[in-house]
């Protein structure tokens, strides 16, 4: 392989603003302005491709190439014989993402590896350009690679896709609020002067931030706790549904202070596992595709999942993205305690359900 950009590239990052930015405040170089895109849910992936030898690479440079033979196939169909591309890899269910499926995908044996790829084929969404023949264009301003990136996919009928853009704030507001009914989590704007800048938090993101009250049903300790100096790693959250108790998400991100506060707060709740509603979980599965507390999954091996039981008495309020499933897809943000919420009261039925969106219409560039 030999390209203007070669791996190993650590893409370009975002940084979280609340709200849609004012594209009249950015402006590098001479040029002004935002364009702003959808924010897709799946890894993050760098393209290279010389001819026939494509490679795809992770956030963190790891190859992803050999677990998406499906993928592989479609760019050597539909993109440019020599170019670098920054984009998406997902997995579409009923026109919606689907990361949890997604996750599926990155299994050891190959022969589960092919079939999965007929069974929950992927997709990539492109949303930069990195060089194109002999050409880089890392020190290129966005708008300039975003017309180049047009031009070289265009007509691209899928698996392999073009990211929609737009400067209109209007736009990117309906898209912050539609999109999302189709899996997509926010929005992400870009500079159109900046150059591609590796590993730096250079555009912006802004996604979905909601709340929900929670039952705290346990905690692990941190990784640095002693019995000298005991501190909370993350608080364990559950939701009531049909009366029983289900495993929800996490609360971590404390500061050292904190830990050790809410350690010695919590521990007038303490309880032994058979006391507790997930104690029977302890009873059974290696494999963990409920993802119950205290089990391992493909993904934890080798981690101490073990918990500390609390009784299901104190109800927190915390700040949450969206969901994957039963669960909060990322870990969500301690806000307040609230003591005037019974436990039993806390529900899935509270958390907000976002209009069914099309993906089909996302992926068709206008």
């Amino acid at each position: 392989m030999d390209l203007p950009v070669m791996p190993p590239v650590l893409p370009m990052l975002a940084k979280s603003v609340k709200g849609l930015p004012d594209p009249a405040k950015y402006s590098v170089g001479e040029v002004p302005g935002l364009y702003f895109e959808p924010k897709w849910d799946g890894f993050r992936c760098v393209v290279f491709r010389d001819g026939d030898e494509i490679e795809l690479a992770s956030r963190n440079t790891k190859p992803l190439t050999r677990y998406f033979p499906e993928v592989v196939e479609a760019m050597r169909a539909q993109l440019p014989a020599r170019c670098v591309l920054d984009g998406e890899i997902f997995v579409a269910i009923d026109d919606r993402l689907e990361f949890e499926v997604l996750q599926n995908r990155l299994h050891p044996a190959a022969s589960r590896v092919n079939l999965l790829a007929e069974q929950t084929p992927a997709g990539f969404v492109a949303f930069d350009l990195l060089a194109l023949g002999d050409t880089s264009y890392l020190d290129s301003p966005f708008a300039e690679r975003r017309a180049a990136l047009e031009e070289a996919l265009s007509g691209a009928p899928g698996p392999v896709f073009l990211t929609r853009t737009t400067t209109d704030t209007g736009v990117a507001e309906e898209w912050f609020h539609q999109f999302e009914g189709a899996g997509l989590d926010g929005v992400v704007a870009k500079p159109l002067g900046a150059p591609y800048q590796q590993n730096a938090r250079a555009m912006l993101k802004i996604k979905h931030e909601r709340t929900a009250d929670v039952v705290v049903a346990g905690y692990r300790e941190h990784k640095t706790s002693t019995p000298e100096h005991p501190l909370l790693g993350s608080l364990l959250l559950g939701l009531y549904d049909d009366g029983q108790l289900q495993h929800v998400g996490v609360s971590a991100s404390f500061t050292a202070a904190r830990r050790a506060e809410l350690h010695a707060e919590l521990q007038p709740l303490v309880c032994e596992v058979s006391d507790h509603p997930w104690g029977e979980w302890q009873e059974w599965a290696i494999a963990n595709p409920d993802r119950a507390p205290g089990t391992q999954s493909r993904w934890s091996v080798g981690k101490d999942l073990t918990f500390t039981p609390l009784r299901p008495d104190r109800v927190l309020e915390v700040a949450y993205d969206h969901m994957e499933g039963r669960r909060f897809r990322h870990t969500a943000q301690f806000r307040r305690w609230r003591p005037d919420r019974e436990p039993a009261s806390c529900g899935y039925d509270q958390l907000d359900e976002p209009v069914k969106y099309d993906l089909a219409r996302i992926l068709s560039v206008e």
